[in-house]
């Protein structure tokens, strides 16, 4: 981790020095931009491994540097939403954001996320996927749950196996209908769920309380190996 580079954009002085102060004192190099331009300009001069991203910017806003980043950059992005910025959260998710914080959020869990999202940065693409008693076998399209084969339908196993690939990321009702049902799909949002809840059903020791497959209220679902969960 020591010496990692990572952006933090946010317009409000005193959240940039706070995060400056913090990630540094976590071991990270730190850059820092209060507009939109400043960020491109500063990823593009000084590629950063991550980014920590206001949605909200005085010259634009979050969405808009996320996609323009995806373009040439694939460090993940951590946005930072307020209550009450539901829609913009979720338009930066769908244009590549990783993960969300909501302020006013805990140091911690910022640091957490952090540290996961730099953990994901290469996607697993191995053939076999593992996550606890979860085994995805991408090329036979064959999942086992503590060594018992489960038996899925065609769109339930690629709904897992790309919650799987991008384990631990959320992934927003769209960017999955996207994946899973193509880029022309026709397919409404309280389709997914059934899809989900019919996955946890076949997957899930308890499907009341997931393990694996965890629900973001109004923004998606991101799988995640529950040994490895921090807490």
């Amino acid at each position: 981790m020591s010496g990692q580079r990572i952006l933090v954009v946010d317009d409000e002085p005193q959240i940039l020095r706070a995060l400056r102060a913090t990630l540094r004192g976590a071991g990270y190099t730190v850059d820092a931009a209060a507009t939109a331009g400043e960020a491109l300009a500063s990823a593009a001069a000084h590629p950063p491994e991550a980014v920590i991203l206001d949605l909200v910017l005085p010259d634009g806003n979050g969405t808009e540097v996320c996609r323009e980043l995806r373009t040439w950059s694939d460090a993940p992005v951590i946005v930072l939403s307020a209550v009450g910025e539901e829609r913009q959260k979720i338009a930066a998710l769908d244009a590549g954001a990783d993960d969300y914080v909501t302020k006013p959020f805990s140091v911690d869990e910022l640091l957490a996320r952090l540290r996961a999202v730099l953990r994901r940065r290469a996607p697993a693409q191995e053939p076999v996927l593992e996550l606890g008693d979860l085994r995805i076998d991408v090329p036979e399209r064959t999942v086992t749950v503590r060594g018992e084969r489960v038996k899925l339908s065609p769109h339930e196993f690629d709904l897992l196996r790309v919650l799987a690939q991008n384990q631990g990321k959320l992934l927003t009702h769209r960017m999955l209908l996207r994946e899973v049902w193509g880029p022309a799909y026709q397919v409404e949002a309280h389709y997914l769920h059934v899809y989900i809840s019919h996955l946890r059903k076949k997957i899930e020791p308890d499907p009341t309380s997931p393990r694996y497959l965890l629900t973001e209220p109004g923004a998606g679902y991101r799988l995640v190996d529950p040994d490895a969960r921090e807490r």
